[in-house]
């Protein structure tokens, strides 16, 4: 006797930010949906757990969302009105320099303005000048980065708003390595080093072209909307998606795999799971996967053209990652105080420092200094540990392909806690546990991180926009009909914000609409121009 295969409209791989997006837009618009996640609990990259010890809440990836806080897409879906509370610490970020000063931003401009003219006094009206352009251009700007490409209206409003002149100079702009716009617009170390340690966010050192426009991007967006974190932890960001998709009729399922996507004559029609179970979906399937997996794993070759099989060899991931986790007797004892209040610390590199750090990176080489990314996260969140204490991590970059063993993640994490200790003395005596992740700890958390790859595949110009994942049109289609790619590896890419997963679910409401037919006829028409 045979079972039935389960029958949705759409089932979309994965339970991350991207996943829990596309199935709530697809919801809304009145879709049978089913949410499938290999790992036990949804959440992906954006979870929270007691890892130490009770009482403290530890994010298990991602923290802070200035992409989040920002998103039109996360405004739009009103996750306030289903739990989630955004939360700040004093100031956004401090970049702690060698010698123990100081760069601080803060979303109060006067405060930035006063840090910055420290190192020198031009930079504090440099800086309004650089937050005034961004305040004109801000919500063009953000529309233009979060709508399906090409971004048509939003990009032609931003053109409008900027002028020939200024239009040509942002072009350049996002070409151009984060240490010459810090030169070209800014004559001290502190706005300088601001700009080269937020472009660190991605995977591209300062040196490199196209890391500009994330240095900036994450300078105006701190000074904007700060780096908020969700009150409680970065799960509940993720409960709040879920709670929405549910009250909406929406499926998760936890702890099914899915292996393979299905396809009849050129169309996905469902997915199997890792036991073997079908699940058909009528309308569409989409993947929060990274591109390498849907293309290399999922969907058998033969239904793949030959160039993008050519293309994916070569792809590229950005670094692999090694992050410490602490809970911490009392806050971080910082010579310099100014760090203290911050929700993220830069450690502890001048620009020279963070260019030499991502070229031996771009080189495959263990940096001799760790650059790090560290977060006070009771600083910023008081419920995240108990009163007097702190729950922090730290981050830092490292080469793909080397092998990391327990004893060589447990000697990086102690090579984390010098540098912290360096500008911090006593820190060391504070800890009361702590928790080292290397990277392939990290990939087997959560399976998208490939080799502690955090954003799924390098933000580098050549992978960007029409080069992202592959060389292709831009957008969540795929060559096979009704299989749309919703996570990272598509355009806008990574960070939290939803972009991926609203673009996906765009595709499939179009392809499914009045026009679906001309919309499936237009989209195979641009795959056969690209891979034929």
């Amino acid at each position: 006797m045979t079972v039935p295969a389960t029958t949705v409209d759409a089932v979309v791989i994965g339970a991350g930010p991207n996943g829990l997006v596309a199935a709530n837009l697809l919801a809304d618009a009145g879709w049978d949906v089913l949410v499938l996640e290999a790992a036990a609990e949804p959440g992906g990259a954006v979870r929270t757990a007691e890892l130490i010890e009770p009482g403290f809440h530890s994010d298990l990836f991602s923290s802070f969302y200035p992409l989040g806080a920002s998103s039109p897409i996360l405004r739009e879906l009103q996750l306030e009105r289903h739990g989630l509370r955004w939360t700040h610490a004093p100031a956004v970020v401090a970049h702690v320099l060698p010698d123990d000063r100081c760069a601080v931003l803060s979303r109060d401009i006067d405060e930035t303005v006063a840090s910055l003219a420290a190192f020198s006094a031009a930079d504090g009206d440099a800086w309004r000048t650089e937050f005034e352009t961004w305040q004109r251009i801000r919500d063009h700007l953000l529309d233009s980065l979060f709508t399906p490409f090409p971004p048509m209206r939003p990009a032609s409003r931003l053109a409008r708003t900027l002028g020939v002149a200024e239009s040509l100079r942002m072009a350049r702009m996002l070409t151009m390595p984060a240490r010459t716009l810090g030169e070209e617009r800014f004559s001290g170390d502190g706005a300088r080093i601001l700009l080269s340690g937020n472009a660190l966010h991605s995977d591209l050192g300062p040196g490199q072209s196209g890391s500009a426009i994330f240095g900036w991007l994450l300078c105006m967006l701190a000074q904007d909307v700060g780096f908020p974190v969700p009150e409680g932890g970065a799960g509940e960001l993720t409960a709040a998606l879920v709670r929405r998709l549910t009250e909406r009729g929406g499926r998760i399922e936890c702890g099914r795999e899915v292996t393979k996507v299905l396809v009849a004559r050129g169309q996905a029609v469902g997915v199997a799971d890792s036991g073997g179970e079908r699940i058909r979906a009528r309308r569409a399937v989409l993947a929060t996967v990274p591109a390498p997996t849907l293309y290399g794993r999922m969907v058998d070759a033969g239904h793949l053209p030959a160039r993008l099989l050519d293309d994916l060899r070569n792809f590229r991931w950005d670094d692999g990652t090694v992050k410490v986790d602490w809970t911490l007797s009392k806050p971080i004892p910082w010579t310099n105080p100014a760090a203290g209040s911050a929700g993220t610390v830069h450690l502890d590199s001048d620009v020279d420092g963070l260019t030499d750090f991502g070229t031996a990176l771009a080189a495959g080489r263990l940096p001799d200094d760790p650059f790090l990314l560290l977060g006070q996260m009771t600083t910023t969140d008081p419920s995240r540990s108990p009163q007097g204490t702190e729950a922090a991590w730290a981050y830092t970059h490292v080469p793909r392909g080397v092998r990391w063993d327990r004893d060589a993640v447990r000697r990086h994490a102690d090579r984390v806690e010098q540098v912290v200790e360096r500008h911090a003395p006593g820190f060391t005596a504070t800890i009361r546990g702590r928790h080292v992740s290397g990277p392939h700890d990290l990939e087997e958390r959560d399976a998208n991180l490939v080799g502690g790859a955090i954003n799924a595949g390098t933000s580098a110009i050549h992978q960007q926009l029409v080069f992202r994942p592959l060389p292709g049109a831009g957008r969540a289609d795929t060559p096979i009909d009704r299989l749309y790619l919703a996570g990272a590896s598509a355009h806008p890419g990574g960070a939290v914000h939803g972009g991926p997963g609203a673009n996906a679910a765009r595709a499939a409401l179009a392809r499914a609409g009045v026009g679906g037919a001309l919309y499936g006829r237009s989209m195979r028409f641009v795959q056969d121009l690209i891979y034929t």
